[in-house]
């Protein structure tokens, strides 16, 4: 698929090249003989990855990850478009997507007739298609909409099945029944922020950042405005981010307790991530657990 440096490792196919992607692929999966395989898409302001999922083994047969993208509709056109792995006749596609135009609509006061009143509060020009969310423990329902070529890309052209919005992973993935939770899942250059307290979530935001100078002057914004107490909230990480990374150590240096953040997915076997950490792409994995 790809012109790059292949490095045979474990008997696993890793493909890193110049775009900023990587591709690992189980060495028992056959792309040809293929049959009852999920594909898991999640697409973020910055970058998008996919899994592909084999639901007979429930088995994780193949990875893509691609950051940096300084067109992500068109990077992930081009992949579509031309990744033999995604020739497959899919049971299902699930897609988390990033877009500034979601709103959150409490559930005893969301009517359906009026779809179009609550899309009035949307910031931005997009697509006309209102796509509409529940995840289970959720008190609300999520309307939103998409870039007109995303829409046009994922929709029209691929077929996707469901499409959530890009809290959606971070959401199915949080179990902490009571007290506050903020989760954070990093790209290179961006991060999503999720605030739950008592299993429901009161605060979500994706940022841009630069440097960890920056990512530390969002992080303590949310923890003044917001009133987040640092020693009693847990915070759950998961994306481009290690113990090492200075955004990490700015993260220890205010909350206590800091964790990574890995989904249960019915322990889904990913012997292909044996030797990255679990957490790089716990939320994309997560899509599993979306209704």
């Amino acid at each position: 698929m790809c012109n790059g440096v292949v490095i045979e490792k474990k008997n696993i196919f890793v493909n890193m090249n110049s775009k900023n992607s990587i591709i690992l692929v189980d060495p028992d999966f056959d792309v040809n003989s293929a049959e009852n395989c999920d594909l898991l898409i999640k697409v973020t302001a910055d970058n998008f990855s996919y899994a592909v999922i084999d639901a007979s083994e429930n088995r994780l047969v193949v990875l893509y990850d691609q950051q940096e993208c300084e067109n992500v509709v068109a990077a992930l056109a081009t992949i579509l478009t031309e990744d033999s792995h995604l020739a497959i006749p899919f049971r299902y596609v699930k897609a988390s997507v990033y877009t500034a135009n979601t709103i959150a609509i409490p559930n005893d006061i969301f009517n359906a007739g009026q779809l179009d009143t609550y899309a009035k509060f949307f910031s931005e020009a997009k697509s006309e298609q209102l796509h509409l969310q529940t995840i289970k423990g959720q008190p609300f329902t999520s309307i939103f909409n998409l870039d007109h070529d995303m829409e046009e890309l994922l929709i029209t052209r691929f077929g996707i099945s469901k499409v959530y919005d890009h809290t959606a992973g971070l959401l199915a993935s949080a179990k902490d029944p009571e007290g506050k939770r903020l989760t954070l899942d990093f790209t290179v250059g961006t991060f999503t922020a999720v605030l739950i307290e008592n299993a429901e979530m009161i605060f979500g935001n994706c940022y841009e950042i630069a440097d960890a100078e920056e990512f530390q002057y969002y992080l303590l914004l949310m923890v003044k405005q917001l009133n987040i107490d640092t020693k009693t909230t847990k915070v759950y990480l998961s994306g481009i981010i290690h113990s090492d990374d200075t955004k990490f150590q700015a993260i220890e240096k205010y909350f206590s307790q800091v964790v990574f953040n890995i989904p249960d997915n019915g322990k889904l076997p990913n012997i292909i991530l044996e030797d990255m950490p679990n957490h790089y792409y716990s939320n994309l994995l997560a899509l599993q657990l979306c209704e």
